[in-house]
């Protein structure tokens, strides 16, 4: 029979499925420290505070929806992976995470490097103080403009990307009478993705030179041939993202170092440095198993030791780009529910108001979440949800399938965890609702680091 003979059936074929695979938590009150950030808890009366601080209390002061970021474990995260690698490797936080100018500011102070893609982050970068030698400028399609800014600036490296922009950073260095310090981007065939890698066809993508078609040596010959106005300083890969061990940058590596060999055998010259990227996971729900940064740290060097002792190389200075890794975790978005519709026999639409203009994620990447009432402990019968923003789409959902109280009611604060990578960053006005604020609170108190936009705001790019 046709699919419209039964319009019931495809609206609600992916509902039962999942109710019956997955289980209620044992205790709905926990909080799995893997996905919370680490002075997330809950008070006397089961209401969540962080550093001390009731969720209550912030959202009476700066409203809803808000990030709030715990700020000790964003700082206690810089520092974990700043001494996992010590002093003989760079950690560049990838800014596009989520950067504002007192994160900059947190970052300076740890001893972390920044990545940066657009001339806005750039802009972000310099106003926060960070030294512009220790940012790096990434980007597929950096602009002239974009480009005469960094090498002004003085960064520490610009990422190539293309052969033209070979030429266009070359001219930038000779316009500013410096020797721009530059790193070729290669594309060695391998894509990771959680706990799988895959060795081939990889090439066909945007980001960098391919490695399998000689164009990444093609721009090595072409960067050397501007030595007065270019330093090729190394090597830069990035295999994927959300990547929960490092066997997939094993192939990558090994690749990389193969080049490195090849560079040394027709130009004379062993690369001082080699950049693996970023894309390290971490915990969503409780089925995501990250590796701690020291775990990291001892598998990424001791493969590219490997790689270089193979092919008679010196070991180059290694340098990560970890920004989900670090900013992710310490951050939970805060919703005041607002509507709540049950479906009997299917699950319980509970509104929130936010939602997609706040975390894309899981309606692009259909990316899973976790969630929890906060505002009281979740004491009761729990029942299957699906937690949804107040956008007018039907893809404008927070948490696809969650177990929350049977109770729940207008009202109530619920709490997302792990938001502080990649949803205030591609936070939108969809609706023309105005992007939340982000909230920093550690043992001294709350205080906002990026204010709540305002309908003022909206207004204000509308010439009429």
């Amino acid at each position: 029979m046709s699919r419209s003979a039964h319009p019931a059936g495809p609206r609600y074929a992916d509902v039962l499925p999942e109710s019956h695979h997955l289980a209620p938590p044992a205790d709905p009150a926990a909080l799995d420290p893997r996905i919370w950030a680490r002075s997330v808890a809950r008070g006397a009366d089961g209401a969540l505070t962080v550093a001390g601080v009731d969720v209550r209390d912030l959202a009476r002061e700066f409203g809803t929806p808000a990030y709030i970021l715990d700020d000790a474990d964003f700082r206690a995260r810089c520092r974990a992976w700043r001494e996992a690698f010590g002093d003989e490797a760079d950690v560049f936080y990838a800014g596009k995470a989520f950067l504002c100018r007192a994160v900059v500011r947190r970052l300076h102070e740890e001893g972390l490097n920044l990545d940066v893609c657009t001339g806005g982050e750039l802009a972000t970068a310099l106003s926060g103080g960070m030294p512009p030698e220790r940012i790096a400028l990434h980007g597929n399609n950096k602009s002239l403009a974009e480009i005469d800014r960094a090498v002004a600036a003085g960064v520490g490296r610009i990422v190539l990307d293309s052969v033209a922009e070979i030429e266009r950073v070359a001219e930038a260095a000779r316009r500013h009478g410096v020797r721009q310090r530059v790193q070729i981007r290669v594309t060695v065939g391998v894509e990771a993705h959680t706990h799988e890698f895959i060795a081939t066809a990889h090439e066909d993508q945007k980001f960098g030179l391919a490695l399998a078609d000689g164009r990444a040596a093609e721009a090595v010959r072409r960067v050397l041939a501007h030595p007065d106005s270019l330093e090729l300083i190394g090597l830069h890969s990035h295999i994927g993202s959300q990547i929960f061990d490092t066997s997939g940058f094993e192939v990558a590596a090994h690749r990389v170092v193969g080049l490195m060999a090849a560079i040394r055998d027709e130009h004379g010259l062993e690369l001082p440095e080699i950049d693996l990227g970023g894309g390290l996971g971490i915990a969503y729900t409780p089925a995501d198993d990250p590796r701690e940064p020291h775990q990291i740290a001892k598998g990424l060097s001791e493969i590219v030791t490997r790689e270089c002792e193979s092919a008679s190389l010196a070991v180059p200075r290694l340098s990560v780009e970890p920004g989900r890794a670090i900013a992710g975790p310490t951050t939970f978005t805060l919703y005041e529910v607002g509507t709540v519709k049950e479906l009997p026999g299917l699950r319980t639409y509970v509104s929130v108001d936010g939602g997609m203009s706040d975390n894309i994620r899981t309606a692009l990447y259909d990316a899973e979440y976790s969630v929890t009432v906060a505002s009281r402990a979740p004491e009761g019968p729990t029942t299957l949800c699906r937690v949804v923003g107040k956008h007018c789409e039907s893809g404008d959902i927070v948490v696809r399938d969650a177990w929350l109280p049977a109770d729940t009611a207008p009202g109530d604060l619920l709490a997302v965890p792990a938001t502080g990578a990649y949803c205030r960053s591609m936070a939108s006005n969809y609706n023309h609702v105005p992007r939340p604020p982000v909230v920093s609170v550690d043992e001294s108190g709350a205080r906002v680091i990026v204010r709540r936009e305002t309908e003022e705001d909206l207004l204000r790019l509308d010439v009429g």
